[in-house]
């Protein structure tokens, strides 16, 4: 029982331990099936918590106007085998590359994770042409 107690309040729970389960999971939520992950990652308090870096929370958790999602660069998704690759780690950062294919499209992203105190988060991701950051910031109501 004290176990599970202390497993439930260790620091991953806010993040996770590999970049590359941070990535899987935030996939995870772009699948066929139950509810709750099927709609896209969701932008409440908890999994805000979760994903993001500190700087980056309250951007995403804003309400948003945007065209489409970034992590899918589609307003709808029926995503294909996704591949999961370090790029390189930099000082604080690892680059995490995800490539899949969506409705026939292919899609290359790169993720900037960092390693803190609550787990890996994410602190940024790129498409060849934006990054998460900009584009929440432009379409932020």
């Amino acid at each position: 029982m004290l176990l599970a107690a202390t497993l439930a309040a260790t620091p991953a729970d806010a993040g996770f331990r590999s970049p590359e389960s941070l990535v899987r999971n935030v996939y995870a939520h772009y699948g066929k099936g139950s509810a709750e992950l099927s709609g896209g990652l969701p932008r409440d308090a908890e999994t805000t918590r979760q994903f993001f870096d500190p700087s980056l929370r309250a951007a995403w958790s804003a309400p948003h106007d945007q065209p489409y999602d970034f992590l899918v660069q589609s307003p709808t998704w029926r995503l294909g085998a996704i591949s999961i690759a370090i790029l390189r780690k930099q000082f604080d950062r690892t680059y995490v590359t995800v490539t899949f294919d969506n409705q026939g499209r292919a899609v290359v992203l790169n993720f900037i994770v960092v390693n803190g105190p609550e787990g890996w988060v994410i602190s940024d991701v790129e498409s060849p042409h934006d990054s998460l950051r900009l584009f929440l910031a432009q379409f932020k109501r």
